[in-house]
């Protein structure tokens, strides 16, 4: 969609228009593959890279639009964060070393932004999620400043009927948020591979690849951590779903089906009535500028671009999504996996392209026309299994349970092996990124080694600062170029480099007890006992601060028992200092010592968010 003039579908012209063309597409698509125009052969990969940009903090850098101006080349585009990229890898044939020649190519663009971003100040990480992300990082502050995005926007908070995008994730932490915009969507970050097909075998091996979607993702997990919480081995997979949904509530039982899926069946007609479904499913909500009629090119001999059939594509995300193309005039049909995160390091990127594409081509014959031997939604709860516990995950696979360790090394890995060699994939290149998948089962992948390092660093940090430092030593590792399996765990302490530059966000404590106005004294008193606390907030059922106690305002009841049925509304401090988590470290000290007070809520939106105390210094 990216080079397309998108608008939005104002008027009833724009929208007749619109369709009149989208169905024009289906048409001439349906023409193309019964005329075998649809080219056949070679098999090709592609792939695109996202990237993060963060400063010398490792925090967010929103100069994505300067920093595509400096690096002046059309591999690169915008996202729809200002501190992602992307980079679109040229489209090579499948034989050969080609694999080691896209890992190149790959570097050699990614060395060409680093040193553009240097000059800015500017390092280039790639992750699922970046770990330092905050929440105040995916407002509408944060979309770069070109029109597609804010009209992709502006329409799927239209079709919400402007309701707050509801995100739930539960995993060993959880995380509740209702957010505004679509920009929860700019936290993935994604290496999405291309695999073009054949149409004559096309839906069932779209099936394939559905079916080995979770083993795949299993051993490739790399985005467990959001906001400081730990949620899913691949939190992108419910993030993603949720942050673009375009489903309103309602009290109705909604079956309807979100943008961002699996699928809910297998495919079992033509190549077109993928399309087909995915139309008759979700509403267009941009348009562009049309000149030619696409059937009329294709009886003329020519080869159309399908204009509005790849623009409503664009706008549905399946995880397996097909994509309609053309490369010398000549069209073609492929499957864009786009379930696969960004990093830990090129190395296995490229080897996760290796093994997906592998087992693709691999397929053993008692596997064609799975849709008759499998039910659907055991391939998809192996999916969601695969989501939430990466490599620890059990998958329902030919009629039984089976280990992810013992399906990728016993089965999937000998059938890649096989895809690639038949190929034409040249044995060197084949067993080099093989063995990075092989080593990373039996040891560890990315979202396992972010999540046992981000647990170690809270033991001597707080929450914050331990995802600025999690950033940092992720980057340190990443930049060595060894693919994630050999990477050590950290040796921590408590020394923390940005020392000179922290904000109270560094320092607070998230996990704070509060209690209401309207609770008694005595119980106020025993929770602050039994937790060895000086400061409790009241807040009300907003989680707005009404009040602060201390200590010592209840120290005169401890022994009155005529008082200590009273509420603590009476005794609390109305008239109350705050501070915002973004004010520096030593602004926050020095208005404690000013003021001589020994706590310091922390507020966002009157909201109550942490505290600080003087311990905490």
């Amino acid at each position: 969609m990216g080079d397309l003039n998108v608008s939005k579908l104002r008027t009833k012209k724009d929208r007749a228009n619109y369709i009149y063309h989208l169905l024009n597409d289906i048409e001439a698509l349906d023409l193309m593959i019964a005329k075998g125009l649809i080219e056949d052969a070679p098999i090709r990969i592609g792939a695109e890279q996202e990237l993060c940009l963060v400063n010398n903090q490792f925090l967010p850098e929103g100069k994505s639009l300067e920093l595509l101006k400096d690096i002046n080349d059309n591999h690169f585009t915008t996202e729809i964060s200002n501190y992602n990229l992307e980079i679109n890898l040229d489209v090579l044939e499948l034989k050969n070393d080609n694999f080691s020649k896209l890992h190149r190519e790959l570097d050699s663009l990614l060395e060409k932004a680093k040193k553009a971003a240097a000059k800015k100040g500017i390092k280039i990480i790639l992750t699922g999620i970046l770990p330092s992300l905050s929440v105040n990082n995916v407002d509408e502050k944060s979309m770069t400043n070109v029109e597609r995005y804010s009209h992709l926007n502006d329409a799927i908070k239209q079709g919400r009927r402007r309701q707050s995008f509801d995100i739930h994730i539960k995993g060993a932490d959880e995380i509740n948020l209702l957010h505004d915009s679509v920009m929860l969507e700019g936290c993935n970050t994604s290496f999405q591979m291309h695999l073009q097909l054949s149409p004559k075998t096309f839906v069932d091996n779209y099936n394939w690849a559905q079916a080995i979607s979770g083993p795949v993702l299993s051993a490739c997990t790399n985005s467990p951590i959001l906001f400081g919480k730990e949620l899913w081995s691949e939190t992108r997979i419910a993030l993603f779903t949720q942050s673009i949904d375009t489903r309103a509530n309602s009290y109705l039982l909604n079956e309807k089906q979100s943008r961002v899926s699996f699928g809910s069946n297998w495919q079992t007609g033509s190549i077109t009535d993928i399309f087909k479904d995915n139309i008759s499913r979700f509403r267009s909500f941009l348009t562009t500028d049309f000149t030619r009629n696409s059937v009329d090119m294709v009886k003329n001999g020519e080869t159309p671009k399908l204009k509005a059939l790849r623009l409503h594509n664009g706008t549905v995300y399946p995880w397996n999504r097909v994509c309609y193309g053309e490369i010398d005039g000549k069209p073609n049909l492929r499957i864009e996996n786009r379930y696969i995160p960004s990093g830990p390091t090129t190395t296995d990127e490229i080897a996760n392209m290796m093994f997906w594409v592998g087992v693709m081509l691999g397929k053993p014959k008692q596997y064609n026309n799975i849709h008759e031997q499998w039910d659907f939604k055991d391939v998809k709860t192996n999916f969601f299994n695969a989501a939430r516990y990466g490599m620890a995950a059990q998958f329902y696979w030919n009629g039984k349970y089976i280990s992810s360790y013992d399906l990728i090394l016993n089965q999937l890995l000998p059938m890649a092996y096989k895809g690639l060699y038949a190929a034409g994939v040249s044995p060197k290149d084949a067993e080099h990124y093989l063995k990075v998948i092989k080593d990373r089962i039996k040891l560890h992948n990315g979202s396992e080694w972010l999540v046992r390092n981000f647990r170690s660093l809270l033991k001597n940090h707080k929450r914050f600062e331990a995802m600025q430092l999690l950033t940092a030593k992720m980057y340190e590792k990443q930049e060595t170029g060894y693919p994630v399996s050999t990477w050590s765990m950290l040796h921590h302490s408590q020394d923390n480099p940005f020392i000179k530059n922290r904000f109270v966000k560094h320092i607070m404590s998230y996990d704070i007890f509060s209690v209401d106005k309207n609770d008694s004294i005595e119980l106020v008193l025993n929770i602050m006992k039994w937790k060895n606390i000086h400061h409790m907030p009241v807040i009300d059922t907003n989680r707005v601060l009404v009040g602060l106690i201390t200590w010592k305002d209840l120290e005169a009841y401890l022994d009155n028992t005529k008082q200590k049925h009273n509420s603590i509304g009476k005794l609390m401090k109305t008239d109350l200092i705050t501070v915002d988590e973004y004010t520096p470290v030593e602004t926050a000290k020095r208005l404690m010592e000013d003021q001589a007070i020994g706590s310091l809520p922390v507020i966002k939106n009157n909201k109550l968010i942490g505290l600080i105390t003087l311990n905490d210094f």
